[in-house]
Order: C-alpha cells, then sequence, then structure tokens
C-alpha cells in the first residue's frame, strides 16, 4: 500500500455462476470495504477460470497476469468458497495455486495480510470443513487468518438479486468480518512505515 493511498482489499472466489452466494458474499463484503474507505478488487466466476496450475510452465494468461499483480497489490483478502463434497472448489483452490508465482517476491504469497474467509454450502455439514480448508490455506501462504470466518447455510436464499443479505446475523457477520480485514491491514501499514521511511532516505 503507497502512503496516502486507500488500502486494497481483494476478494477471490465464488462459481461461474453469477449469482451464486459465495459470489454474491464477496460482491457484498467489497461493497462494506468501499464504505469504509478501502479500494476493491473481485475476482469471480470466469475471472478466475485459469488453466490447471503447473509450475513447470510459466506462460501465464492475461486473466492469470492480472489476478496475480492484484494479489501482489492488496493489502487484505478475502477468500469464498462453496462447499463441493465438503471441500473448497477446485475453482478457488486452483486460482490461489497461482501464488506459487510470489513465492520470489520480498512478500510472497499472502505474508502479512489480514484474509478473511467465507464458506458457502446448502447445510451446515460442509461448511465447517470448508471453512478449516480455507484457513489452513492461508496459514500455508503465511497469511493471517480473521479472527472471525463466516459459515453461510445457503439452503434458504441469502441474498437478493439487489445484493442486499436477506440474513440479519450473516450481515453482521459479514460486515464484522470485513472490518477486521480493513483493520489489518491498516495496523500493518502503520507498522511498515518507519521501514519504507528509511529505505526512502537510504
Amino acid at each position: 500500500m503507497i502512503q496516502g493511498q486507500a488500502p486494497l482489499i481483494v476478494a477471490l472466489g465464488g462459481t461461474q455462476r453469477p449469482q451464486s452466494s459465495s459470489a454474491s458474499a464477496l460482491r457484498f463484503c467489497l461493497e462494506e470495504a468501499e464504505r469504509l474507505g478501502a479500494r476493491t478488487r473481485l475476482f469471480s466466476g470466469s475471472d478466475i477460470e485459469l488453466p490447471h496450475y503447473d509450475p513447470a510452465k510459466p506462460e501465464r494468461t492475461d486473466i492469470a497476469r492480472r489476478f496475480i499483480d492484484a494479489m501482489r497489490e492488496a493489502d487484505g483478502v478475502i477468500l469464498a468458497s462453496p462447499g463441493y463434497h465438503g471441500g473448497v472448489s477446485g475453482l478457488v483452490k486452483n486460482a490461489l495455486d497461482y501464488l506459487e508465482d510470489t513465492a520470489k517476491d520480498q512478500r510472497p504469497y499472502l505474508t502479512a495480510r489480514a484474509v478473511g474467509c467465507i464458506a458457502a454450502a446448502a447445510g451446515w455439514q460442509a461448511g465447517g470443513p470448508v471453512l478449516a480448508g480455507l484457513r489452513a490455506v492461508v496459514h500455508s501462504l503465511r497469511g493471517w487468518p480473521t479472527p472471525l470466518g463466516v459459515q453461510l447455510n445457503t439452503a434458504t436464499p441469502m441474498f437478493n438479486l439487489a445484493g442486499g443479505c436477506l440474513d440479519a446475523a450473516a450481515e453482521s457477520q459479514l460486515k464484522l468480518m470485513t472490518a477486521q480485514v480493513l483493520e489489518f491491514a491498516l495496523m500493518e501499514h502503520e507498522a511498515r512505515r518507519p521501514a519504507m521511511s528509511s529505505q526512502a532516505h537510504g
């Protein structure tokens, strides 16, 4: 994050279906992040229809390059996955695998970034494992899962066509999780400011 510039929150996930609950949750969170003063980017549906990640093939599509560049710039991240057979969807996991391209960066993977995690499933059984799976991936990528992760039981509609949340408890949790991502992003920037200042005058 550049000093004086609003933090960038990048959201990743959803399905190929535009009105999926997981994609709607991401859009809801980004609207809240913008209300709180952040810049935002969303990668969902066709934005993450990437070739299967293969570290032996360095060629990248334009979509993959845009995604990787945004993740490099991100000050905070929000992930959302549907519960597919009790686990994180292949679409989301494959996109996260592309973060291996940042392995040799000064700030690799999700280092020093808060990551909010959302699991959306038609029932409670799949939500827990999916949320735990997302948080485990974030830990492996050196990120900081927010204290609150959100499970959405989509057995009943959660969002209307305008993007509003139909469940008061879910709305409260999504807003709180988004605030935690943004709060950590601002704290991390303040902590890095002395180092950035010394480098600028070194």
